[in-house]
């Protein structure tokens, strides 16, 4: 043991003594390469004066270079809003139902209720929650796993499985059933309010824990704090209906009532094959192995709902499938960095948008999975891939994606990008097993590989 402590001592004292500090000789050095040359100046003179940097970058030459033409484009219904709210992922998912549902009941227009599933989605995220505190009592509060949970006990964002979880168990409704309230509309507080109370009441379990008590103890202690966020949610949020009566008019003018659950009603909207079985969340990232199963510990709402489980694909793999899935009029459940090189008002996603390097002379260069690695790129919105453009070829030259971020935003509502950004900034899609090659086929039979909370796809 004195060894080992000598020789760690030793490794920090060489990496100390190879360090440097940021003195004069290292400042003068670093300020020669500043030079404020009339075309410097002039660009100081700009950004000092104008904190828009992004619109400083923007690329002249790419304007009106992208068209929002499509050769291949599925039926869509609508444009919906998220407001200010996480809920990308649920929008999405209902999103891909919708036409099934105006289909079904011979109407123009329809939503869902966001709330309802909302509602149900932070309730069983408590719960998971809680479980797992308890899971964990034996754990120091360091734990880099017991870290995770208190750092974020909840939260409004999720993938494609967290919507099959709660809607399996809970059903949905239409949106006139239980509306949008405040809270839902715009989430930051509410999910303030909830956590503050999950984590005092983890904290509480963790000491009740520690003080002896046993498990029956702890689970009520965890029903009681339940109840409580149970409270928050329905001041906040309203409470969900167990059953409900939707009246409607048709196409053909006709006045119609429908008195169902809401079980009973997502039942009726769903095809018999809307399962994970058949419905495979594909990725793209390049720092792992392709044709391989992942799946993320713990990412699900229902306890006892499926994980993230995706198959990892290069990208002419996933990009040859979603054509497929768009030819054939299904639309897929689609996650990227919307952030990155975003013209927003023309609804346009462009690696040659703008341009960093040409303003401040500064090479910012990192490929996919470099950006992934450094946490420079991640996926941070969820949309539906509803449209494809190909060349003469049929290669695809740009897709759209039909957004929820209301209709004055992008294209109407859409965002268009080119098959080089899908490259990029593209994730994961969700598709029907379908539309996958063999050799993707294939890899599906294998059993996953377990990736921790903490993995940075989370």
């Amino acid at each position: 043991m004195k060894i080992l402590y000598i020789t760690l001592t030793l490794i920090f004292s060489s990496l100390l003594l190879s360090a440097q500090t940021l003195g004069v000789e290292e400042l003068n050095e670093i300020r020669t390469g500043f030079v404020p040359d009339d075309r410097t100046v002039a660009l100081q003179n700009i950004l000092t004066n104008d904190n828009d940097i992004k619109n400083n970058t923007r690329n002249w030459s790419a304007l009106g270079k992208v068209d929002h033409f499509f050769k291949y484009k599925v039926e869509v219904k609508g444009i919906t809003d998220q407001q200010s709210s996480g809920r990308c992922w649920m929008f999405t998912s209902m999103n891909a139902l919708r036409p099934d549902v105006m289909k079904m009941l011979n109407i123009d227009s329809f939503d869902f209720s966001h709330n309802f599933n909302y509602f149900w989605d932070l309730l069983e995220k408590s719960n998971l929650f809680l479980e797992n505190i308890i899971a964990t009592v034996k754990k120091d509060m360091d734990d880099r796993e017991v870290v995770s949970f208190f750092s974020t006990p909840v939260n409004d964002g999720g993938v494609w499985n967290l919507f099959y979880n709660v809607a399996e168990k809970y059903g949905v409704v239409p949106q006139s059933v239980m509306p949008e309230s405040e809270h839902s509309n715009n989430t930051y507080q509410l999910i303030s309010v909830v956590n503050e109370r999950l984590r005092a009441g983890g904290y509480g379990i963790r000491q009740m824990a520690v003080a002896g008590a046993g498990d029956d103890a702890l689970r009520k202690e965890k029903k009681a704090v339940l109840k409580d966020v149970y409270r928050i949610l329905a001041l906040c949020l309203g409470e969900p209906p167990t059953s409900f009566a939707y009246r409607y008019k048709t196409k053909d003018g006709e006045i119609k009532s429908l008195t169902t659950t809401p079980l009973e009603f997502y039942r009726s909207i769903v095809k018999e094959d809307y399962t994970p079985a058949n419905y495979i969340m594909i990725m793209n990232d390049p720092t792992r192995e392709y044709y391989k199963l992942y799946e993320i510990k713990n990412y699900r709402n229902t306890l006892e709902g499926i994980n993230w489980i995706y198959l990892n694909l290069p990208n002419r793999e996933i990009r040859a499938s979603a054509l497929s899935s768009i030819k054939d009029n299904n639309p897929l459940y689609a996650s990227c960095d919307v952030g990155k090189q975003i013209n927003t008002r023309a609804g346009i996603m462009d690696v040659n948008n703008y341009n960093y390097a040409a303003l401040f002379g500064v090479n910012f260069a990192m490929d996919k999975k470099a950006r992934i690695l450094t946490r420079q790129s991640a996926s941070s919105h969820a949309m539906l891939l509803i449209a494809c453009d190909t060349d003469e070829n049929d290669n695809p030259v740009k897709w759209e994606f039909e957004n929820s971020w209301g209709a004055s935003s992008g294209n109407g509502g859409y965002l268009t990008f080119t098959d080089e950004w899908f490259c990029e900034y593209l994730f994961r899609l969700v598709i029907h097993k379908k539309y996958l090659s063999p050799k993707a086929l294939a890899a599906l039979e294998q059993k996953p590989v377990m990736l921790p909370v903490w993995d940075y796809m989370y």
